[in-house]
């Protein structure tokens, strides 16, 4: 499971008690773009194995995430200073025997949504992203410039009207989640600094930071190859172009370019079948076995498009239904597992955790990460265990 530090509400011993022996983890406190030094780096190491002497073993399994800076992906100068750092943490999380780096590429915002306690038939609360709510963000809040262009007509009108509705408690909570930092790192935003921020990005097309991208691949991946490491890219989150900001890890076509720029495997894939499941043209349990041994790292959860066909508004689904085949996917991954197995190359148990639970029990009197409450996770851990059981078994009875 993923723990933020001594700080989130979820332990180290609820994480054990879920039966997990890997914890999925970062340093949110040390600033992006600085080099992750070796003794922070087993400081947390030690705080996780802290209790292994008398409780079932945990161990730090996967960096998420090694934050990529702003100007790596805008394709400054001063990014050549950064890639350097990068490839010291690398190089020093491999010296200390962690051997999974989980990144992302998404400007500015980590991910987006316009609700975070979306109430569900059963009492439980998810997270939600309404497209009209976000453009009246967009429109009527941030009133960035040139915004309309990337709306539908409809859309502008509707927002604006509920903008009209909206209290100032509501427009300062829709806010405020939108402009939501990186969970567990102390980044957030007002709208002036958030709206410079966008400005940066002003003549930058999706095909420059593609470009950017690419170059940053084809510079840290032969290092982390060579130190044992495997680096795996997040996808969008939603996987759309927001805010006039451009999206390049959206589509199975995104990740076959980024694979074919630095053909090693060291350059791999965080499979989350939320993000790339929002997009109906996206083919999970096919992306599974086509990419197979890039894929590093696995985020299993459901999203549910409430319009047939359209990302406009979807919600956090339980990790069982929603519009993602998990019987399906959860497959392909154990016949990938299997396959490693047999021919001795890559990780025969690929590093997965639950995402995004539902907020449910008595954890709705409790204030946790969005996303990351310890019930809720706990359920879809239940749930997606059972299910690969009774896949491993079907299987072998097969045999």
């Amino acid at each position: 499971m993923r723990w933020f530090g001594p700080h989130d509400p979820v332990s180290l011993m609820d994480i054990r008690q879920a039966g997990c022996s890997g914890v999925v983890t970062a340093l949110h406190q040390l600033p992006v773009g600085t080099v992750w030094p070796v003794e922070e780096i087993e400081r947390r190491k030690a705080m996780i194995e802290e209790d292994n002497n008398r409780y079932s073993a945990l161990h730090w399994a996967v960096v998420e995430s090694l934050p990529v800076h702003e100007d790596i992906k805008k394709g400054r100068p001063e990014r050549s200073t950064y890639i350097e750092n990068y490839k010291q943490s690398i190089r020093n999380l491999a010296a200390c025997g962690i051997h999974t780096v989980c990144y992302n590429f998404m400007p500015v915002l980590d991910w987006s949504r316009t609700d975070l306690s979306y109430a569900m038939p059963d009492g439980s609360k998810a997270l939600r992203f309404v497209w009209e709510d976000f453009a009246v963000f967009d429109l009527c809040i941030l009133r960035r410039p040139g915004a309309e262009a990337d709306y539908e007509p409809a859309v502008i009108e509707a927002a604006h009207k509920k903008f009209n509705r909206m209290t100032s408690e509501d427009v300062k909570e829709l806010s405020n989640i939108v402009l939501l930092g990186l969970p567990g790192s102390e980044e957030s935003f007002t709208l002036e600094t958030f709206q410079q921020l966008l400005n940066e990005y002003r003549n930058i097309s999706a095909g420059t930071l593609r470009e950017n991208l690419h170059y940053f691949i084809q510079e840290v991946a032969p290092v982390a190859q060579e130190a044992g490491v495997n680096l795996c890219i997040h996808p969008d989150d939603p996987p759309r172009p927001l805010l006039g900001l451009p999206r390049v890890v959206s589509t199975e076509s995104d990740l076959v370019q980024l694979m074919e720029a630095a053909p090693v495997r060291a350059n791999g894939i965080t499979f989350c079948t939320g993000s790339l499941g929002i997009r109906p043209d996206n083919d999970l349990p096919g992306m599974v076995k086509r990419f197979g041994e890039r894929i590093h790292f696995i985020h299993l959860r459901s999203t549910k498009r409430e319009l047939a066909g359209s990302m406009n508004v979807f919600h956090e689904a339980d990790h069982l239904t929603g519009d993602v085949d998990m019987y399906a996917v959860i497959k392909e991954i154990v016949l990938e597992q299997q396959r490693r197995l047999r021919s001795g190359v890559g990780e025969t148990s690929i590093p997965m955790r639950p995402d995004h639970g539902h907020q449910m029990l008595d954890d709705l009197h409790k204030k946790t990460y969005p996303g990351y409450s310890a019930i809720g996770r706990l359920r879809g851990l239940a749930e997606l265990r059972g299910l690969e059981l009774a896949i491993l078994r079907s299987l072998q009875e097969t045999k």
